[in-house]
């Protein structure tokens, strides 16, 4: 479910410090109920090769056409990623977290893994069109529980970056996002069932 920017610029997350200068683009509640301290079983599952969105033929559609289209446009070269076209946003962690743990490696290699506490995770990706971040934050459900919460954060570049944001937003609110939010579900229900069974076998 989309949310409010608020619930999101509202919570004290650590973010707000290193990426003040980005703009924040959207904010989904995750169907992923848990405890306190489940925030790490989330960020492994969303760093796992197996992507999201592998069950709708729509969302894989839409991902494979934009990667044809990044290697036509060479949108994804080297020197767009974070850390060499422009700055990395590990070089802005304050010291505890850039000595603290970063959290795992996103198995596709697009994104990098920034820092990771028990409450939020954080990543980035750059390219020719945009340097956006994922934000991962585990909150109060109001319920007893706790959930996960994603927000992403972008600063595109120039007029060319915004242009293509603009023109991609469409399908990913109603293409991509559900997809994905379906998957991470599904996902996380598995895993559930799969712990259930182990400790009650």
């Amino acid at each position: 479910m989309r949310l409010p920017n608020s619930a999101h610029t509202t919570r004290p997350w650590r973010i707000h410090e290193i990426a003040g200068d980005f703009r924040l683009d959207d904010v989904w509640d995750l169907p992923t109920p848990g405890g306190p301290d489940d925030l790490d079983r989330l960020v492994r599952q969303l760093t796992a090769p197996e992507l999201p969105y592998r069950d709708s033929p729509v969302a894989r559609a839409l991902f494979a056409i934009r990667w044809k289209l990044g290697a036509l446009l060479d949108l994804d070269r080297p020197e767009g990623v974070a850390g060499a076209r422009v700055p990395t946003l590990l070089d802005r962690l304050p010291a505890d977290l850039r000595e603290g743990p970063r959290g795992p490696e996103p198995a596709n290699g697009r994104f990098r893994s920034l820092y990771q506490t028990r409450d939020e995770w954080a990543s980035e990706i750059s390219n020719r069109t945009v340097h956006a971040v994922r934000h991962i934050g585990w909150v109060p459900d109001g319920n007893g529980g706790y959930r996960g919460r994603m927000a992403v954060l972008v600063k595109p570049n120039g007029l060319f970056g915004r242009a293509y944001m603009a023109a991609i937003k469409p399908f990913r609110y109603f293409a991509v996002y559900p997809a994905m939010l379906r998957g991470i579900g599904r996902a996380w229900q598995a895993e559930a069932a799969r712990a259930e069974h182990a400790h009650t076998g």
